[in-house]
């Protein structure tokens, strides 16, 4: 009896989280209609997509790719793809960057590239794309790195 009561205050708890976050959603858009927040909101949390299978990071490999001092940038189209969703993945490798807290900090700076490069430049949705890392985005700066990743992305069209 104790753990329904409990799995009950759990969901209870659960939604009521929901509703705030979605309060405080809506509450940053104040000229937009309710329906048209929610919709916005949707859009915006969908456009990234992580890839997920196995296969599709070997098709990727086989694929076209550029290359520069701080990134190897993997794209092509694949099957089964949502072509109004960015499918993207960051990769730094185990072997290269030892320690999980520089590997963290190295995707996080491409993730936050991507998002720039998203709003400032016409990304090609029909493709996905797989950014690995090198070890030479650790000692340098955000916005050098930025400027070369901007570079390569738009060559690809």
């Amino acid at each position: 009896m104790a753990s329904d009561q409990r799995w009950q205050l759990k969901v209870e708890k659960n939604s009521l989280k929901e509703d705030v976050i979605r309060d405080v959603k809506t509450l940053r858009c104040p000229l937009l209609k309710k329906s048209q927040k929610v919709n916005k909101l949707n859009q915006m949390k969908s456009k990234i997509i992580a890839l997920s299978k196995n296969e599709d990071f070997k098709n990727l490999l086989k694929k076209k790719k550029i290359s520069n001092k701080y990134i190897t940038l993997f794209f092509g189209t694949l099957e089964d793809k949502d072509n109004k969703k960015l499918n993207i993945s960051f990769v730094a490798k185990k072997k290269l960057i030892k320690s999980a807290v520089k590997r963290n900090k190295v995707k996080r700076r491409l993730r936050n590239i991507i998002n720039e490069a998203v709003k400032k430049i016409p990304l090609n949705f029909n493709y996905s794309y797989l950014l690995i890392a090198k070890i030479t985005m650790l000692n340098n700066e955000y916005a050098i790195i930025k400027d070369t990743l901007f570079e390569d992305i738009e060559k690809i069209k």
